[in-house]
């Protein structure tokens, strides 16, 4: 496996080089150091993955667009907190609630970011913290959006059987409103209104939310929660080239 990965490697390095636009099997063999039978079948399997790209005139290998897909997702990531923070600020100033930015870590969901509320009374969580993503409205928005495998096999180990399927209507209408909301899930006296941040290709970044006290949010007041934390998230999601 570490053998395949150094080939692997070795070839992509010989085609992003400046030497040539696209490069045939021999000078890319003679570049490598690779048996062009060797080369040949890494090609193929890199080929199906986008990886690499043929010229179907000239037969020659180049990078293919995968790589750049990859690389639009990273920079997304690492530049979600700072895209994100000035409209947080103005969502918290608007709502005089704490608002947090969560991403995908494996099977949970972490805050990365946060702006708390102006008033004395308010919502705060650690930045880092690993929560569990059938958990609270930022993990449930994130795991909605996830693929169907993926959200079956996080339910089935997160959720007892009995549970599972309500909690899937939840993500289905969820998905479909582009929202969440949960009430008392994490800690007593808590809720969360969620949105999803959408980036490029249409893939799913992370989560934006506002986090308040059960008490301050009454029946009237929820609605203008929801459709604000959904405008400042299709807000975000716009400036790094998604939605």
């Amino acid at each position: 496996m570490v053998q395949s990965v150094e080939r692997a490697m070795k070839i992509i390095r010989v085609l992003i080089s400046d030497e040539k636009h696209a490069w045939p099997i021999s000078e890319l063999a003679s570049a490598t150091g690779l048996p062009i039978s060797t080369l040949h079948r890494f090609l193929e399997s890199m080929i199906q993955f986008g990886l690499v790209e043929q010229d179907p005139v000239t037969k020659h290998y180049k990078p293919g667009y995968t790589w750049m897909e990859i690389g639009f997702i990273l920079h997304e990531k690492l530049n979600l907190r700072a895209v994100a923070r000035p409209y947080m600020e103005e969502l918290a100033n608007e709502v005089e609630e704490s608002i947090f930015l969560n991403v995908l870590a494996g099977t949970d969901s972490m805050p990365i970011e946060k702006v708390e509320s102006p008033l004395k009374i308010r919502i705060d969580e650690n930045l880092g913290e690993r929560i569990p993503l059938t958990i609270g409205a930022p993990s449930k928005i994130i795991l909605a959006y996830l693929k169907q495998d993926a959200i079956t096999k996080v339910v089935s180990a997160q959720l007892a059987r009995d549970k599972q399927p309500s909690f899937l209507e939840q993500l289905s209408e969820a998905k479909k409103s582009g929202y969440a909301i949960s009430y008392e899930e994490k800690t007593e006296g808590t809720m969360a209104v969620a949105a999803p941040i959408i980036g490029y290709g249409n893939q799913l970044v992370g989560a934006l939310s506002i986090n308040a006290p059960c008490f301050r949010v009454t029946e009237d007041r929820l609605p203008l929660l929801i459709e604000k934390v959904k405008r400042q998230a299709t807000t975000i999601s716009a400036r790094i080239g998604g939605v």
